[in-house]
């Protein structure tokens, strides 16, 4: 059946006005004031009241769950579908984390198409933290030609206690496979990096800028916000044509010891004139949040969560001042380009059908399609998780 989506207030991201959006077959049809199809072809969804924006991408999720840095009780629960519906994310790109032994690709890619399969659009990252990577094929290359799903590879930890200490060239020669693949496959091939606490920050990724032929596109170093020196070096990276992303799910203690809150960290990159197409925000959804003593010894341990997303954006426009269209960008358009979905990110004829409706008071998420499924309505939840 189509869905019709009437008088909305379109942000596609861009402020669009006042439009009619005619769904089917998963995708946009036709998007234009006041389309008339007779009721009995199609569901009518009235958003006179509500703006229309993209369906939000999550570019870093463990979608099977993650953790385990205090042992096996700590190892965090899979990505349920409910929580994607709540946060209004369509799409989610799977990672591994510290944890790529009792978690494997394998495991991973079965996760990712089990949410398919329930609704949303997914891809994957192969590997973990660690180098060499643990790949489903011999190598990126081959998992990146021949394995739909996989668009990239990480998230490969650097200046991290938790990392494999990679050396600098086995972190080029990744990035090398993900270049070489990517173009191959017509995909990304993005490498995504994790960053920790460590002083070395942003060091290799430089050092790739400066030391070899490859781009700075081939790398989406994450995590930016942690730390107020992390954060100042993302602002030079960023300026000089890098891509920087911050993290939504965070702990009181991560913000006592000096993590920026992504609102005030967009604001302030913003401000320093960074490009706002270079910035993206992502969850980090159901991986561990640990928080270590100075001495390295956990302390406590939470797990993030994918509905933590769209609040940062909502925080930028509200309470940062931010216009909706730029914030929105951090989780739709921004992603998709870098990932290179192209039919993800933007509402716009031939585009995927992924879409959510905000109420403009408060900016709350009140309706969710997926592909052209309605999940939520007016709040209302009308999809669940195989096992929910």
């Amino acid at each position: 059946m189509l869905l019709l989506i009437k008088n909305a207030d379109v942000y596609a991201p861009e402020p669009g006005g006042r439009c009619d959006l005619l769904i089917g077959g998963g995708k946009i049809l036709l998007m234009e004031p006041d389309i008339r199809i007779p009721r009995k072809h199609c569901e009518v969804v009235d958003a006179r009241n509500f703006k229309a924006v993209p369906g939000f991408i999550d570019g870093h999720v463990h979608i099977m769950g993650g953790g385990g840095e205090g042992g096996f009780a700590t190892r965090t629960p899979d990505l349920p579908l409910t929580d994607a519906i709540f946060g209004g994310v369509t799409t989610v790109v799977g990672c591994l984390g510290t944890d790529g032994y009792t978690r494997n690709m394998a495991g991973l890619l079965a996760k990712a198409k089990g949410l398919e399969e329930e609704g949303l659009s997914t891809f994957v990252y192969s590997g973990s933290y660690g180098l060499p990577l643990r790949t489903l094929m011999p190598s990126l290359e081959e998992d990146l030609l021949f394995i739909d799903k996989v668009i990239g590879a990480g998230e490969v930890a650097l200046s991290d206690h938790r990392s494999s200490q990679p050396t600098f060239e086995a972190f080029a020669q990744v990035v090398a496979m993900a270049r070489r693949g990517g173009m191959l496959s017509g995909k990304a091939g993005i490498v995504n990096v994790h960053l920790g606490d460590g002083a070395r920050g942003l060091d290799f990724l430089r050092r790739i800028l400066a030391e070899t032929e490859l781009a700075a596109t081939q790398m989406w170093p994450t995590h930016i916000n942690r730390n107020p020196r992390l954060f100042e070096e993302g602002i030079a990276y960023a300026k000089g044509g890098g891509f920087v992303d911050f993290t939504t799910s965070t702990l009181p203690s991560y913000l006592e010891d000096g993590e920026i809150p992504c609102a005030k960290a967009l604001r302030r990159m913003l401000e320093a004139g960074v490009d706002p197409g270079q910035i993206t925000f992502t969850s980090d959804g159901q991986g561990s949040l640990p928080d270590w003593d100075p001495s390295g010894r956990l302390q406590e341990i939470s797990v993030g969560r994918v509905t933590s997303l769209f609040p940062a954006v909502r925080q930028a426009v509200m309470e940062e001042g931010i216009a909706l269209e730029t914030a929105l960008r951090m989780v739709t358009a921004n992603p998709a380009r870098i990932l290179k979905l192209r039919a993800k990110g933007r509402l716009a004829v031939g585009m995927d059908a992924d879409l959510v409706l905000l109420d403009p008071r408060d900016l709350e998420i009140r309706t969710v399609v997926a592909k052209g499924r309605l999940l939520m309505k007016g709040g209302r939840l009308l999809a669940k998780g195989m096992f929910q």
